[in-house]
């Protein structure tokens, strides 16, 4: 055993007991640093975890705003157009609107009836007036024919030469066929010896012949046609087989 100072027992002490109270504030000081280590990294990774929600959430929150602004531009063009309609009129409003836009339709009608009516009289009028006046054009063309006769019969009167009166009729008559053949499509058909057609000839006599189909033998009136349209059958006599021979 050695002997030891009061005030070096006390300083041994005092020493233990500060290394001691050093060992408890590092381990405290390292628990510490440990504990709040351990809770940053969990915040990170719950902070990285909830990254996408809140991404998420903001998107949500634009949709909800784009959403929104979309409404409220709706709702100002149907208070825009409720500040731009009419007021509402009353019953009475209403009533004379009515009659006001009946009587215009009536008289519309009234105007329009008029006008049919008279569109229907001019129709029928000159309806009447083209058949009336129908052969106008044919006659005016005739007039012409109608002179050169006048004046031939004029010249018969003082002339000595039969043969030359002949030719002046030979001569209006073939200005006549030729007019109404190439300006109106009249032409003339039968011929003597040509065969007999019911369709185009009117047989007013026949007799037996030395033919072996019946054919024209004699024409009393010729026939004509305008263009493809019969307007009068020739009028013949007809030639037909003789009995022996059929």
């Amino acid at each position: 055993m050695f002997n030891v100072e009061p005030n070096s027992r006390f300083r041994i002490i005092s020493q233990q007991k500060y290394s001691n109270l050093l060992t408890k504030l590092f381990c405290a000081y390292y628990l510490n640093y440990i504990t709040q280590k351990n809770g940053m990294d969990i915040m990170t990774e719950s902070t990285e975890e909830k990254m996408p929600d809140t991404q998420e959430a903001l998107n949500e929150n634009d949709d909800v705003k784009t959403a929104e602004s979309e409404q409220t531009s709706e709702d100002s063009s149907v208070e825009s157009g409720k500040q731009e309609a009419q007021p509402e009129l009353s019953d009475k409003e209403k009533i004379e609107k009515l009659e006001k836009e009946n009587a215009e339709l009536k008289d519309q009608l009234l105007r329009r009836a008029a006008d049919f009516d008279n569109y229907r009289k001019r129709v029928i009028k000159e309806k009447a007036e083209a058949v009336e006046y129908a052969n106008s054009n044919l006659l005016a063309d005739l007039l012409e024919s109608l002179d050169n006769f006048d004046r031939t019969v004029d010249a018969a009167a003082t002339a000595t030469d039969a043969q030359a009166i002949a030719d002046g009729i030979k001569m209006i008559n073939t200005a006549l066929v030729s007019m109404l053949e190439t300006k109106y499509g009249l032409t003339s058909f039968g011929k003597a010896g040509e065969p007999f057609c019911p369709e185009e000839h009117e047989a007013l006599r026949s007799e037996e012949g030395d033919v072996t189909e019946p054919v024209l033998k004699e024409i009393y009136l010729k026939g004509y046609k305008l263009k493809d349209r019969i307007i009068r059958h020739a009028k013949v006599t007809v030639t037909m087989p003789e009995s022996s021979k059929k």
